[in-house]
């Protein structure tokens, strides 16, 4: 997903593997990914609603749903409401947070107000 997210294109399984077998993104970056193996994890991807897949092009170009920032808060709000007690999980949150980040929250709440007003 990071290859995807990072592209501002739509990438092919090909492009996507090329991306994949490069230094420091790889684990084995030596391991030859077979391009059967990207399309699996592209359809279940695709399955998910993580990717879409440009049918109109040969071979087909795949491309994230959302951005990760729109991931990462749909994946926060998911525990969230799992959680009995939101405001001690929200206060262990923010009590783990740099006062650089204190301050992008207090700026994000204060604009997210006047919205709501």
């Amino acid at each position: 997903m990071d290859v995807l997210w990072d592209s501002p294109t739509p990438l092919t399984a090909n492009e996507l593997k090329d991306c994949l077998i490069k230094p420091g993104i790889s684990a084995a970056p030596t391991k030859q990914l077979a391009t059967t193996t990207i399309l699996t994890v592209l359809s279940r991807l695709e399955t998910k609603g993580f990717v879409t897949r440009d049918r109109s092009l040969r071979p087909h170009a795949y491309t994230a749903v959302m951005t990760r920032a729109a991931h990462t808060a749909g994946l926060m709000h998911e525990v969230l409401g799992q959680v009995p007690d939101r405001q001690a999980a929200l206060a262990r949150f923010i009590g783990d947070v740099t006062p650089q980040e204190a301050e992008t929250l207090r700026q994000l709440l204060a604009v997210a107000s006047s919205d709501n007003a």
